[in-house]
């Protein structure tokens, strides 16, 4: 059973081309050309500013305005890349790649922007060269500065802009004039010392992107100071181009030392000021927050993520003062938009209390065990906006859904209304409601004032050509969220049990079943080649409880039990023929499939492990450090939960089961050594397996032709593997 029609030379706008599902897919990057996203709401409600691209091909994104009128609506664009770079093609800097794929950014053209507190001016960057946009004229136009440029942020009053350049950290006025760098590393610190950027762990696992932020009176910022000279160094090379050199990267795997990090006041005079904290005991800078309802707030680890900190800055000479601490047997999460201060000076933040994560103000909690809270969007005198998930207390579990809510002493109220997944940016009393349902494909932005709809934002995204047949559900004794496709136009009476292929992330973060249309578009294109596909959210995933969340800490193989639960409770309701099960996933899901193969060739008959973590010492610090502790202490925990440690690669007793491994040679987050030792220990044990490396490919795959083929050959492999050609 296949979905692929004839090319044609295109639809119409906004519609699906004739393609084969994998192409289509692939060329729209999973439908997301061509959707509203990075909203930003000016403070008197007259305009909301955000980036979309011209068509869902089109990969080069714009900086729109959206004006608000009392008669209604008009949408404009600020900024076009084409126009400010005269049609030259993009060029990125190694530094800007490198944050592009910390926050798995595949676009082109303005993907970012940040604007000053009135949302009057924007600044961005192209092809490492600073721009700047009057959003009310409508005018962009190229400011002088030393290339290549690097997250440029307009002051809150709009007259400067701060960069990153070269490992400085700069300030333009906001006409061009008075260049100059506030924070530099020295001849001798130019290599390993950068001002005003995230370090590598910051990036890719405290959700932390940035590196500076100004003070709400514009006079000076907070910079961190990054040294990566304690850090290991690792080498990415590029095979099939030999006579290019291997890239050094700074790579703090679990155990070893992480990059320095420190933080300074700085003036726009360039006076520094260093603030002081136990950074020794402390060493993660986590959060940042400065705003003019308090002092400069910090949110700072302990290296085993077991206890913080939330310390109040004294700006003028860097001391610091305890606010709050934490602490948990297991770990402490970190949450969007937390900590802050409310305009009144109380600390807002989530905390996991009494087995529910909840909402902090103050002393109390405002929300109880009927909500999980993922994060604060938005926080007002009386109020804060939230997104959270149903809580293990609620009546009605609304099983895959997110929503908005608006919180205060008096109580919750739902702003979101649709069964779905939604999230929210808020200033003043206009509301940015993004929303997706599983009825309808992409999402749909609502924009209200007092709550009430006032016009929506236009998405130019493709209607995929096929829809998701699935039933939400719960698997097993533990009640595991699940999500189960079935083939179109399957008729159980004619065609009988389906071959199942389990399709999880299943692990930290990762939470696969929701209430959306789009996320479960290739899980049905993989139905519709004649298979059951189930979805499993075991322990370790997000959105139900901080217990269940927390359940895998010591033993990430508790991940492929609840897999395992599903699958055999689904049986029980649905047409899966046990005889012929498969695993497929990517990043955790690899690690996942691979060991369902090794660890349980009784239950699974084949896997596609994509870019799998296996040796989880090569994993960096603060995630796997979180999970399974430090390596040099406990050497166990990564041995049980380590592929290439696992004794049944060797047990005679079991049978073998087919593997194919496929990895990005240029993935410098899961760096190849991983799919490479799986091999090798496979090999050893004369255990059959194929392997496909993919030359150029990082840990995403955004090239269209790698994407689209890496479906075909998956299916090629899961149905040689099960019998099925």
């Amino acid at each position: 059973m296949t979905t692929e029609t004839p090319e044609t030379d295109g639809p119409p706008e906004g519609s699906a081309q004739r393609l084969s599902f994998p192409r289509q897919h692939a060329r729209t990057q999973r439908f997301s050309l061509g959707a509203p996203r990075a909203f930003t709401v000016a403070p008197d409600g007259s305009r909301v500013v955000f980036v979309r691209s011209a068509s869902g091909t089109d990969r080069t994104g714009m900086l729109w305005v959206l004006d608000l009128t009392d008669g209604g609506s008009v949408e404009r664009v600020a900024a076009d890349p084409r126009t400010l770079l005269g049609g030259a093609a993009e060029r990125l800097s190694a530094a800007e790649r490198a944050r592009r794929e910390r926050s798995r950014e595949s676009g082109s053209g303005i993907v970012g922007y940040a604007t000053d507190a009135a949302v009057e001016l924007a600044a961005f960057a192209l092809s490492g060269k600073l721009f700047a946009a009057e959003l009310r004229a409508g005018t962009a136009r190229e400011l002088p500065a030393p290339a290549p440029v690097i997250d440029p942020r307009p002051s809150p009053d709009g007259r400067h802009i701060a960069y990153v350049s070269r490992g400085a950290l700069r300030v333009v006025a906001a006409d061009g004039g008075d260049d100059r760098a506030l924070a530099a590393p020295d001849a001798v610190e130019a290599d390993t010392v950068t001002y005003g950027l995230a370090e590598f762990i910051a990036a890719e696992e405290m959700d932390r992107s940035r590196g500076f932020w100004w003070s709400p009176e514009s006079d000076r910022l907070l910079v961190a100071r990054v040294d990566d000279a304690p850090v290991q160094r690792w080498w990415i090379a590029d095979p099939a181009h030999p006579d290019r050199e291997p890239t050094s990267i700074a790579y703090p795997s679990a155990g070893t030392d992480n990059a320095d990090v420190r933080l300074f006041v700085v003036g726009l005079d360039g006076v520094r000021t260093e603030v002081v904290w136990d950074r020794a005991r402390y060493p993660y800078l986590a959060r940042v927050h400065w705003s003019s309802s308090g002092a400069p707030l910090l949110l700072v680890q302990a290296r085993d993520q077991r206890s913080a900190l939330y310390l109040a800055v004294d700006a003028e000479n860097g001391s610091t003062r305890m606010v709050h601490a934490d602490e948990d047997d297991d770990w402490l999460e970190l949450h969007p938009g937390v900590p802050c201060w409310s305009p009144s000076g109380r600390l807002v933040r989530i905390a996991d209390e009494g087995g529910a994560r909840v909402l902090a103000w103050g002393d109390r909690p405002l929300t109880g065990p009927q909500l999980q809270l993922r994060a604060v969007l938005d926080v007002t005198e009386d109020s804060a906006l939230i997104s959270a998930s149903a809580g293990e207390g609620a009546a009605d579990p609304e099983l895959g859904e997110v929503h908005v809510y608006r919180v205060n002493e008096l109580g919750v109220e739902r702003v979101s209304q649709e069964p779905g997944v939604h999230s929210a940016v808020r200033a003043g009393d206009v509301t940015v409601l993004v929303s997706a349902t599983l009825d309808e494909p992409g999402t749909r932005v609502s924009v209200l004032r007092d709550g009430k709809q006032v016009t929506t934002v236009a998405s130019h995204a493709q209607r995929p050509g096929l829809t998701p047949r699935v039933t939400l559900t719960e698997g097993g004794a533990r009640r595991i969220p699940c999500a189960v496709l079935l083939p179109t136009g399957y008729d159980p009476e004619v065609s009988g049990p389906l071959p199942v292929l389990m399709d999880p992330y299943g692990g930290p973060h990762g939470q696969r079943v929701l209430r959306a249309h789009n996320v479960h578009l290739t899980s049905q294109w993989f139905a519709d080649q004649g298979f059951a596909v189930v979805v499993a959210d075991g322990r370790g995933t997000p959105g139900r409880s901080p217990a269940w969340e927390k359940a895998v800490k010591g033993d990430l193989t508790r991940t492929l039990d609840d897999q395992v639960e599903a699958l055999h409770a689904l049986a029980e309701r649905f047409p899966l023929d046990l005889g012929r099960v498969a695993m497929r996933g990517w990043s955790f899901g690899g690690y996942l499939s691979a060991m369902a193969a090794l660890r349980r060739p009784d239950v699974f008959h084949a896997a596609v492990v994509g870019a799998p973590v296996t040796d989880l010492r090569l994993y960096d610090t603060h995630y796997q450090e979180r999970y399974l502790g430090d390596p040099r202490t406990s050497p166990d925990a990564y041995r049980n939960s380590s592929l290439v440690c696992d004794d049944g690669l060797v047990d005679p007793g079991e049978p073998h089961r087919p593997l194919l491994i496929v990895h990005g040679l240029a993935d410098d987050n899961v760096v190849v050594a991983h799919a490479l030792r799986l091999s090798s220990a496979l090999l050893a044990a004369g255990r059959p397996h194929e392997v496909l490396p993919l030359s150029g490919v990082t840990h995403m795959t955004p090239q269209e032709q790698v994407a689209e083929n890496l479906l075909l050959l998956q299916v090629d492999f899961l149905k040689r593997s099960l019998g099925l050609s």
